[in-house]
């Protein structure tokens, strides 16, 4: 089953940031999706218009002119780099006319405004990863965590630093939610001639199920590679793999993922397989969390 999305544009969410750029460097090097329509969408935050009404005051005047030339220059700093983002598009082969910009300024906030447009729709969300903190290994930007949390209805997508091109690792547990992305892998990849791993994780404490567990998993691959050779993949570019006595699924995966130079991980959004332990639920929040230097796809 292949997804029929190549008409829906895909929507990347900008703020200015180096982060956020990511994002179209990342989207733009997929040359199998250059057919595809892409939205490049920012919110503004604009001065409210209560502060000029201080402009009547004399002891305000100063002021307020120089907050109107930091607004001023904020948004022709934004148009520049909107603008640069769309030439990243075009030099890689897309056609002018499939690349949209759009700044939008602010209504209800960034986060809420940006899920709104996700409503319209679009076949997949893209936002950049952002932000460190010292006592988490990773804290994402509030959008992008307000994103994962409210944004079910099509892929959301989080691009880390430098992200490799060529090589996608799907988190594969046999449920239906891990083969919604490896269709969405199909739809996206299948033409793209990149390597894909479907690649199960069992914890060490299911060492006395791997028997009955690997019988479920090969005959789920086996329905996964049929769906991704109908999508155009080709055979010989598709491997599957199971890792056993992992002590976490999420820790496995990125480091799989990391070792075998794949810089883009797929995951379902929560999984509940026909057997109990290849639920993958709990685990996607994790590898979002520790995959700092990959493309995430959260696929719902």
């Amino acid at each position: 089953m292949t997804l029929q999305t190549e008409k829906r544009p895909w929507l990347l969410a900008l703020d200015g940031s180096d982060d956020a750029f990511e994002t179209v460097r990342y989207v733009a090097g997929i040359r199998s999706i250059h057919d595809r329509p892409m939205v490049l969408f920012a919110v503004t935050s604009r001065i409210p218009n209560v502060y000029w009404d201080l402009e009547k005051e004399p002891v305000y005047n100063r002021k307020l002119g120089e907050i109107r030339a930091w607004e001023s220059q904020r948004i022709k700093t934004l148009e520049t780099y909107m603008a640069k983002a769309r030439e990243v598009f075009v030099t890689a082969g897309f056609a002018p006319e499939q690349i949209e910009t759009r700044l939008h300024e602010r209504e209800e906030g960034i986060a809420r405004d940006i899920i709104r447009e996700c409503g319209k729709g679009y076949a997949a969300i893209v936002v950049g990863r952002k932000g460190t903190d010292r006592l988490r290994e990773v804290l994402l930007g509030s959008v992008a965590t307000k994103l994962l949390e409210r944004v079910a209805a099509m892929p959301v997508v989080l691009v880390g630093r430098d992200v490799r091109q060529g090589k996608v690792l799907v988190a594969f547990d046999g449920s239906q939610g891990s083969l919604k992305g490896v269709d969405w892998v199909g739809s996206v990849f299948g033409a793209s001639g990149y390597d894909i791993s479907l690649t199960n994780v069992m914890r060490y404490e299911e060492k006395d199920q791997i028997a009955k567990s690997e019988r479920f998993i090969a005959e789920a691959f086996e329905r996964a590679m049929d769906r991704l050779i109908a999508a155009g993949v080709s055979r010989d570019r598709i491997t599957t793999q199971i890792v056993t006595g992992a002590t976490s699924r999420a820790a496995s995966l990125v480091k799989e993922a990391a070792q075998g130079g794949y810089g883009t991980i797929v995951m379902g959004r929560r999984g509940l397989s026909e057997v109990r332990d290849f639920s993958m639920g709990t685990v996607t929040n994790k590898v979002v969390q520790l995959a700092t230097k990959h493309a995430v796809w959260v696929v719902g």
